[in-house]
């Protein structure tokens, strides 16, 4: 009998075997049943390694295979909309890496096709369903730092090949679209609140390619919060967390992916507590959560609508910076 969720992935993108290979291996419910890219031949290899059914000549064919009801998303952030509206149109729900598209107004037309067509669209901030993210959620809503006052976010890590498709602008370049795109995430989902971006700075390497990126926000109840990506050659890695509240300080060391390691730490007048939770990778989590909303409906934590929100913050990021948003014309 054969799976319930049947994937076909649109190209070879390194981030497949991390994000849906390895955690399908582990997922009764889910298979991976075709496969296309630019180059059939490495397509080919793909599949023989990783086990995949059957290799079709192009990402036209992956969506149109009988055997595929959904579809996996890592293509460049330029194509993410066109291929994941026409497998949307074709009946297929899709998971579709982050950032989920160049802009707002492209996550807008990709949500409205989803929900027209009453399928799952998922965009794939892996963190956000790993029990160390919901642990600091809860820590927050707890009061145990009492009244959230500030949030930080940072996401650091060096970039050194200049061919790097992060360098490129009509790719979704920019170190805000791939990297500085999570620390914008956390702060959202950490006070659960949209804000206004009040300051930008950007360093410009590449036309228009943000190198490193700050921002500065101040959310409906006050709360401000700063966001940070750098992909400098010379960058050194960083992925953390701070929230600041009245009475203390939460720093989530590693919120990315924290099956690599993480600390949770609560400094207070009373003293400073220090926890680790599960090492189960957060991609395995995510798959879960894809899973029960294609089989029971449940909602998710990044659905379409949440893409959107995200994607209007990064659009608003650009702007205070004085840069294009992606897919406008410089």
């Amino acid at each position: 009998m054969a799976p319930p969720i049947r994937f076909g992935t649109l190209g070879v993108a390194r981030i497949t075997k991390r994000a849906l290979v390895h955690p399908a291996d582990s997922a009764p419910q889910v298979a991976i049943y075709a496969i296309a890219a630019r180059d059939r031949a490495r397509a080919e290899s793909f599949a023989a390694h990783e086990g995949i059914r059957v290799v079709v000549d192009d990402y036209q064919g992956v969506i149109d295979h009988p055997e595929v009801n959904v579809i996996y998303n890592p293509l460049v952030i330029s194509l993410h909309k066109v291929w994941t509206i026409k497998a949307l149109e074709a009946g297929k729900h899709v998971l579709c890496e982050k950032s989920f598209a160049l802009n707002a107004e492209e996550a807008q037309e990709m949500a409205t096709v989803a929900k027209a067509n009453n399928l799952v669209l998922m965009d794939a901030f892996h963190y956000r369903y790993h029990p160390v993210f919901e642990r600091a959620v809860e820590i927050v809503r707890s009061g145990a730092i009492g009244k959230l006052e500030h949030v930080e976010g940072y996401f650091h890590v060096p970039v050194n090949d200049p061919g790097n498709i992060r360098m490129d602008y009509a790719l979704g370049g920019g170190v805000t679209m791939d990297i500085g795109c999570y620390p914008i995430s956390w702060l959202r989902h950490l006070t659960g609140e949209e804000p206004r971006v009040t300051q930008a700075e950007a360093v410009v390497g590449p036309p228009n390619v943000d190198i490193t990126l700050v921002a500065s926000y101040e959310f409906p109840s006050g709360i401000t919060g700063t966001s940070s990506g750098d992909m400098a050659a010379d960058a050194k890695f960083r992925a953390q967390l701070i929230a600041r509240g009245s009475t203390g300080t939460l720093t989530v060391d590693n919120p990315l992916i924290p099956q690599m390691g993480h600390d949770i730490q609560v400094e207070t007048a009373t003293g400073t507590t220090h926890e680790t939770l599960d090492r189960r990778p957060t991609y395995d989590y995510q798959l879960d959560a894809f899973i029960d909303a294609v089989l029971q409906n449940q909602p998710l934590l990044t659905d379409a609508e949440d893409a959107v929100k995200q994607m209007r913050v990064i659009d608003a990021v650009y702007e205070a910076a004085g840069l294009p948003k992606r897919g406008s014309k410089p």
